[in-house]
């Protein structure tokens, strides 16, 4: 599975900004697709993830200020960050998760999102 991010930038806090990551193959046939963020100096972590059924889920941090998404039609998986904060500065990376009885990570290349105070 082949992942393409976009939509990282500059943004002010309190803006807005709308992550896209598209996948080169039927996203119906992928279990899940998600966000994750690194922070320098931090470990990578999940943001949030979109399973084939639809269930979402979030970190703590992002509940209610972020929104995952997915067009299947598209093969994309969009996240909407609201209210941005300088603590939501990192690079966002794509991540899709494949397979039968092992589930196998693919990841895009990383957008970077930064947010100033």
């Amino acid at each position: 599975v082949q992942l393409q991010a976009s939509g990282g930038g500059l943004v002010q806090a309190g803006g807005s900004l709308r992550l896209s990551c598209a996948a080169s193959q039927n996203i119906v046939s992928i279990n899940s697709m998600g966000w994750y963020r690194q922070a320098p100096g931090k470990q990578r972590e999940l943001v949030a993830s979109i399973t084939s059924g639809g269930t979402t889920n979030y970190a703590d941090s992002v509940k209610g200020q972020f929104t995952i998404s997915r067009d299947d039609a598209k093969n994309t998986v969009d996240l909407q960050m609201n209210s941005l904060k300088p603590g939501d500065t990192a690079v966002y990376y794509c991540n899709a998760k494949k397979g039968v009885t092992i589930k196998y990570d693919f990841w895009g290349q990383g957008t970077q999102v930064t947010v100033s105070s």
